[in-house]
């Protein structure tokens, strides 16, 4: 077993020996993890903020909390805007036709109007805008996710396999007819309670990223399944602290294009840890 560090990341089976946390001190320490979380979600212009999703094409179009007209052009996404309308992007203030250019779904491009913050985001050929406003009255409802309580049982520590090179997965989303590519490094195999179970891993910042569904998926957590973040192996070991399994922003939001965990994430179990359905969840 193992348990996270004070600062919220987890740390390995070895240091968890070293250290010999109590029960007490893992609880603060998950407690710490999920008020961040949520101090994230809050955020004033996190997921919850929101307004729209809108797919660009070669028409023209105005977009409501946006100023401009947008469409796609041959260098990509472009905005021409009105008489006295500007955009603040990165440390410029822009007006008139703007090219935004070629991006990968990695590193949208953010600017600002105002209190709205403006996200154009690429996903597979097409792009997108996200306005996003603090004031947006699904972040001003949030009432709160639950969670299961914090057990020492739902923390494994796995065994890495690596795949002889990365392997590029294609991983549905939720919506139709759209996916997302993600490179994985290997698997991780774990033992709960004598049965063995796999986990495919996916690259994610110098971490590794899984993304799941169990048996509680769509009952008492998100039916399109939840994400898990570990640190890269130590020694082949991974520590998987399913206590801090949290939700995809698709719980939050109709305007997310999350992705959804591939067939072999599918775990015949029901893991009982982590977060639940948001309060007020339809």
């Amino acid at each position: 077993m193992a348990f996270s560090g004070r600062e919220g990341t987890p740390v390995t089976s070895e240091q968890f020996k070293a250290d010999s946390p109590d029960v007490s001190e893992f609880r603060r320490d998950w407690e710490r993890w999920h008020e961040g979380v949520e101090a994230r979600r809050r955020s004033p212009y996190g997921f919850l903020a929101v307004t729209g999703i809108h797919w660009l094409t070669s028409t023209p179009t105005t977009i409501a909390d946006v100023p401009g007209c947008w469409h796609v052009g041959t260098d990509g996404p472009e905005v021409l805007l009105g008489e006295g309308e500007s955009l603040r992007i990165g440390d410029a203030t822009r007006d008139g036709r703007i090219v935004l250019g070629d991006f990968d779904e990695h590193h949208p491009v953010r600017a600002s109007w105002g209190d709205t913050e403006i996200e154009v985001a690429r996903r597979g050929s097409s792009y997108i805008v996200r306005p996003r406003r603090p004031d947006f009255h699904v972040r001003e409802d949030y009432e709160g996710t639950p969670t299961y309580p914090p057990s020492l049982q739902w923390v494994v520590t796995g065994r890495f396999l690596p795949h002889p090179e990365p392997v590029s997965v294609d991983v549905g989303t939720t919506i139709d007819g759209l996916s997302n590519t993600y490179e994985s490094p290997g698997v991780v195999t774990f033992d709960i309670e004598g049965e063995a179970f796999e986990l495919t891993a996916f690259d994610e910042d110098d971490e590794l990223l899984f993304l799941f569904a169990d048996r509680t998926s769509g009952v008492t957590t998100y039916g399109g399944g939840r994400e898990l973040v570990a640190l890269l192996p130590d020694g082949g070991l991974v520590v998987l602290d399913f206590n801090r399994s949290r939700n995809l922003p698709c719980a939050y939001t109709p305007f997310a294009t999350c992705p959804l965990p591939p067939a072999q994430n599918r775990l015949p179990l029901a893991v009982e840890a982590g977060e639940r359905l948001p309060l007020g969840h339809e």
